[in-house]
């Protein structure tokens, strides 16, 4: 019975980010916190606290990592972590794989449609340039002109329900 209630939370949570993300272009704390607690809930009656924790601080770091290059935003990486408590310690790196390839199709299909192939190509070099240096000198934000956003909600949502239901992640 657990395991359903976790379907359903899950799924609940992320697409309400993805829906929000879209809508407003955040992702509010309210709802990442909130996801965070339902994920450390359900694994407290599973007695897998400790497996959500690490899930949750694996996410939390290559987010957090991701966030000082300039590549996600801060409700991102809070929404990735709580996605990791979901996900837990064994099932993090291919969830996390599974929302990079997400991402990494929804960008392109949003380039391509609003004609700015060429402006992601720039952005991958000014990304893959601040990896270099750890982000040491980044000066752009999202709203600074000519900075393409896109609203990662939506790819980290398909990405962790493709992950979830796919694998039959288990909490």
């Amino acid at each position: 019975m657990t395991q359903v209630v976790a379907d359903v939370t899950l799924t609940t949570f992320v697409c309400t980010a993805a829906w929000l993300d879209w809508a407003t272009s955040r992702i509010p704390n309210w709802l990442t916190v909130t996801g965070l607690a339902a994920a450390l809930l359900l694994r407290a009656l599973e007695h897998s606290v400790v497996h959500g924790l690490e899930g949750c601080g694996v996410a939390f770091a290559v987010g957090l990592m991701l966030y000082a290059l300039g590549a996600v935003g801060g409700g991102d990486v809070k929404l990735v972590a709580a996605v990791g408590a979901f996900l837990g310690l064994s099932e993090v790196a291919g969830g996390l794989a599974a929302i990079a390839v997400a991402g990494a199709g929804f960008a392109l299909v949003n380039v391509i449609r609003r004609g700015l192939l060429p402006l992601l190509v720039l952005n991958t070099f000014e990304l893959l340039r601040s990896w270099r240096t750890l982000g040491a000198g980044r000066s752009r934000t999202r709203d600074t002109p000519g900075v393409l956003t896109i609203p990662y909600g939506v790819p980290i949502a398909a990405g962790t329900l493709f992950w979830w239901f796919g694998q039959g992640v288990r909490l």
